[in-house]
């Protein structure tokens, strides 16, 4: 019966109970539109980590990201074989591959400059590295026994271009000076700016002729599914447990991408209690006016007996359809046009830091939809309760006079 009555009384009040169900479907919405773009950038900036520098996990000596940048030729992996074949046959990794990383001066012709130097397995890194653009030039192949790639910034601040050769001195593990001369086959472009303006790249034996050494200093682990990163990486750390060797995932590499979720997560927390903040007045605003109107009625029931318990009970029925009713349309219209959006694409323009733009989408984030569902029919729930407490307390006479 109070769920029959409450139907009712929701029909009969069309225009006010129309306007709630607006207020708590647009909360919704704007809550899985939103939630689904920052995750969205969770993803894209991810992936853009892993598929320009990372890879998904990497192996390397203990101690090496603590003190390897100021001298790696200490933590060299001198038989990167073996270790690169326990790691292969472990579910789930698709490609391991070496790399030495280097410092260094490279020379134009008229200029030194100093830079960052990565020695690779071009053609694996080639397959890993989707989403590093190439703005001239090509990707070093396995055959590339004297080319060099050069970061976007680095090739405008020397006027290089694919095709032109320049020489790279570096210090050998033993501190004496060498030199190669090679050839521009590409220029490149990450997501960070500030690596592209100092990173050159060059095939894996010519960085190990560099500095005189057939070792590497980490290996670089890709995986089939990014999702699967914990679950390797927890078998890759039972397979290296009691060796010199450690093994980090491309998050805990990345101080970036958790400083960025980090940022985003609160300001998607603000935007979910403003949204709820919103939802409440709205809801509280159309409950009151419609309460006000409703003074005689609710005398009405009690002068035929019903208490008042019996009065906050329907008043808070009533709020509760609205708030499901409203909800659910909020996540049908909120799931449509996710869609609708992500197959038309938003441009976005270069991220901080970075040089590539991209184009966002809106994912449909289950637990996203779960939570913007019950904020909408909880904020309606809630937004009712003192109204209804109010509105009950009123001597029965006062009420009736309402129907004068």
């Amino acid at each position: 019966m109070p769920i029959t009555l409450a139907l009712r009384n929701i029909f009969r009040q069309r225009l006010r109970s129309g306007v709630t169900l607006m207020a708590v479907a647009f909360g919704v919405v704007g809550l899985i539109l939103a939630g689904g773009f920052i995750q969205d950038i969770f993803v894209q900036l991810g992936e853009a980590i892993i598929h320009s520098q990372t890879g998904h996990l990497q192996v390397f000596k203990k101690d090496f990201l603590d003190k390897g940048t100021r001298s790696p030729e200490r933590f060299m992996i001198e038989s990167p074989a073996e270790l690169e074949a326990r790691v292969s046959q472990i579910q789930g990794v698709d490609a391991v591959m070496g790399r030495m990383y280097f410092s260094g001066l490279l020379n134009n012709g008229k200029r030194d400059f100093a830079i960052i130097g990565e020695g690779l397995e071009a053609d694996k890194e080639a397959r890993l590295g989707t989403l590093v653009m190439i703005t001239g030039g090509r990707h070093l192949k396995g055959t590339d026994t004297d080319g060099i790639m050069l970061g976007d910034g680095l090739a405008r601040s020397l006027g290089l271009k694919p095709g032109d050769r320049v020489t790279l001195l570096a210090n050998t593990a033993e501190g004496a000076m060498n030199t190669l001369d090679l050839q521009v086959i590409g220029v490149f472009q990450t997501f960070s700016k500030e690596y592209d303006a100092r990173a050159v790249r060059i095939p894996l034996r010519a960085a190990q002729e560099l500095l005189y050494s057939k070792g590497v200093n980490l290996l670089v682990v890709s995986l089939h599914e990014t999702r699967d990163t914990e679950r390797v990486l927890s078998l890759v750390e039972t397979a290296l447990d009691g060796s010199e060797f450690e093994v980090r995932s491309w998050r805990t590499i990345s101080d970036y991408y958790d400083k960025a979720v980090q940022l985003y997560d609160r300001q998607f927390g603000v935007l979910q209690f403003i949204i709820l903040l919103m939802v409440l007045l709205s809801v509280a605003n159309s409950v009151n006016m419609s309460l006000f109107e409703r003074q005689g009625e609710f005398g009405t029931m009690q002068a035929l007996g019903n208490r008042r318990q019996d009065v906050v009970r329907l008043v808070i029925m009533e709020s509760a359809l609205l708030g499901l009713v409203g909800a659910a349309l909020g996540v049908i219209v909120g799931v449509l046009l996710a869609i609708v959006v992500s197959a038309i694409g938003i441009p976005m323009p270069p991220p901080p830091n970075s040089n590539v733009g991209y184009t966002a989408m809106i994912r449909i984030v289950p637990l996203t939809v779960v939570v913007a569902f019950f904020i909408g029919f909880l904020a309606t729930v809630m937004a009712a309760v003192l109204p209804a407490r109010k509105i009950s307390r009123i001597p029965i006479v006062d009420a009736l006079r309402q129907n004068i």
